[in-house]
């Protein structure tokens, strides 16, 4: 199973990226932690990853397409993958339709994860980290709706919406039910 997971900052990506991945027995792939792996590691792409993050910048999509490529020619990455962080932009998208060219491969689905702005809002104030200020965190809310509108739009015959409100427990019963009739769900 090949799934790109869209939402919101807050949403909850990560932890239903990571029930996702055991319960299908495939990885979790988020491009902030391939930044931090290859950073910490010093390679070629990670340094030149460095340059960018230290100077506040985003990093080009070149530089993290080419990180994501070689996370998906690993060998645990063949059976399927969750893709957390990437694509954020339809450039970005038309990058991976192009990796997983080269392989034969195509992506299953979009899960886009669903929130109403206040919720994820509250969630994040939560966490208490000091970047997340609420007029930050609004400000992520409105580049994330940006970029990710076109996105839903390019992806439209594979979105999957999940409601990402309630407990962790009842959100992944819902992934689960709109994958279910996908491949290598069961």
């Amino acid at each position: 199973m090949r799934l790109v997971l869209i939402g919101p900052p807050g949403a909850g990506k990560g932890t239903q990226a990571a029930l996702l991945g055991r319960r299908f027995g495939i990885p979790h792939i988020s491009t902030g932690d391939l930044f931090r792996e290859n950073v910490g590691r010093g390679t070629p792409l990670g340094q030149e990853a460095r340059r960018y993050l230290d100077a506040g910048e985003l990093v080009p999509d070149h530089v993290t397409g080419a990180m994501v490529r070689r996370r998906l020619e690993e060998p645990d990455a063949r059976r399927g993958f969750l893709l957390d962080g990437f694509p954020r932009t339809v450039e970005q998208a038309h990058a991976l339709t192009t990796i997983l060219a080269a392989t034969g491969a195509v992506l299953d689905a979009v899960v886009e994860f669903d929130a109403p702005e206040h919720v994820v809002v509250e969630r994040l104030r939560g966490r208490g980290r000091s970047d997340d200020t609420e007029e930050v965190i609004r400000h992520r809310q409105q580049v994330y709706r940006r970029q990710t509108a076109p996105l839903l739009a390019h992806y439209a015959d594979i979105v999957l919406t999940v409601h990402a409100v309630g407990a962790v427990e009842e959100i992944n019963d819902r992934a689960l039910e709109a994958l279910a009739d996908l491949p290598g769900a069961a």
